[in-house]
């Protein structure tokens, strides 16, 4: 997976290449994201068919904020960027009913403690069909390509059973990017949402960002951002949902 990353990355810089110096853009972003959680995860195992647990209601697991790094590129119409996210929940409840996770049953009243970790990468191409500037205002819708990669792992934990499953999803999806500029891109307002629908699977992602540019070079944001999984994969089923605001402090030359 890292190899496609790679590959994807040299072919996306080289359609970059023949954009204008002057349009040229680097930079990096530093997110802070208070998303709430809520949803439920199964794990089976060969014929054993596992149950299905909230993560608040059945296991504790309560809600964390958590930064990301974003590092970009731009050069007229292309865009690309690359998102880094470490995702850890974890959890501690006395069940109030006997549960199966990964083929073991966890009996009532056992102390259970639980865990969900994943790394989750993001890389985004895009492409501004529509491009409308001018010296005061602008418009831009683009089209968006991202792959979505999360890597970990989750697990439950009591007396005599440690149970962990671990998961690779590569998930990619398309999407649009709208852009509006104002005051000569002083305050920028952004609206992006990308999805993918297969075989009962549905994730998506929808962003709105609001950001003002105190100085050259800085910018500070706010927004809200939705994460959405609904997947069935290798006998592990997430369906849960991420949602909260950000803010976030942009360096770019």
């Amino acid at each position: 997976m890292k190899k496609t990353y790679l590959a994807l990355s040299f072919l996306l810089v080289a359609l970059l290449l023949p954009a204008s110096l002057s349009a040229f853009e680097i930079g990096a972003r530093g997110y802070y994201w208070f998303p709430s959680l809520d949803g439920n995860v199964k794990v089976d195992e060969d014929a054993i068919i596992g149950t299905t647990i909230d993560f608040e209601k059945d296991l504790g697991v309560g809600d964390e904020n958590y930064p990301s790094v974003e590092v970009f590129l731009g050069g007229g119409r292309h865009h690309l960027s690359l998102t880094y996210t470490d995702i850890d929940y974890s959890g501690e409840k006395t069940l109030t009913e006997k549960i199966t996770f990964n083929g073991k049953d966890y009996n009532i009243n056992a102390f259970v403690n639980s865990s969900i970790q994943y790394k989750m990468m993001d890389l985004l191409y895009q492409y501004d069909f529509l491009n409308l500037e001018n010296v005061l205002a602008g418009f831009s819708l683009g089209a968006v390509l991202q792959v979505k990669y999360l890597d970990g792992d989750v697990g439950l934990k009591t007396t005599g059973i440690d149970e962990k499953e671990d998961f690779k999803f590569p998930i990619p999806m398309i999407g649009l990017n709208l852009h509006f500029g104002l005051l000569a891109d002083v305050l920028e307002v952004r609206l992006r949402g990308t999805a993918i629908g297969y075989a009962g699977n549905t994730i998506y992602e929808l962003m709105g960002d609001i950001s003002w540019t105190p100085f050259p070079l800085v910018d500070i944001h706010g927004g809200y951002k939705t994460f959405v999984i609904d997947i069935d994969e290798d006998d592990i089923v997430f369906d849960y949902d991420m949602s909260g605001p950000y803010v976030a402090l942009t360096v770019s030359f």
